[in-house]
């Protein structure tokens, strides 16, 4: 089951995007203060970004975090995974399988994405059965709120 966050998530939501940060899935941790960041605008609004927590068995199980922008390259909103994390005991029984069906049944977009490290071949099976695409090129960014994260914590 799949349910749209809540106030009372706030510490869940802390330990799952520290346990995400903290896994061998992504590059590297952000700094906590980020985790706030975003729960305050999953509280504020869900204009650009949401948050569904997994339950398995009545039971938080992991979650998922959801981005819109609109993209005029694909005629419409772009919605993006930005984050997808299932607790471990609850892997390989369909759950991720059954975020993304659900995703695309229920949140209308012209386009979907995922990002994932070229070393996670597991993850990207996932997505290539669900229907992504790699896509031919880099993306480049400019960071920066993490960059004066990184520059006050030197101090």
């Amino acid at each position: 089951m799949f349910r749209l966050i809540e106030e009372r998530d706030r510490e869940l939501y802390y330990a799952y995007a520290d346990k995400f940060y903290n896994s061998d899935v992504v590059n590297a941790p952000v700094p906590k203060v980020n985790y706030e960041l975003t729960f305050n605008e999953f509280m504020r609004s869900s204009d650009y970004v949401w948050c569904y927590i997994f339950e398995c068995e009545g039971k938080p199980c992991g979650f998922a975090m959801l981005s819109k922008t609109f993209s005029q390259e694909a005629g419409g909103y772009s919605v993006t995974v930005e984050e997808i994390y299932i607790d471990e005991e609850y892997r390989n029984r369909g759950m991720g399988t059954q975020f993304f069906e659900y995703m695309k049944e229920n949140i209308p977009a012209a386009r979907y994405r995922i990002e994932v490290e070229l070393e996670n071949e597991k993850a990207k099976r996932l997505y290539e059965r669900m229907g992504f695409e790699v896509l031919p090129y880099v993306q480049m960014v400019i960071d920066k709120h993490n960059k004066e994260c990184k520059e006050n914590s030197q101090l």
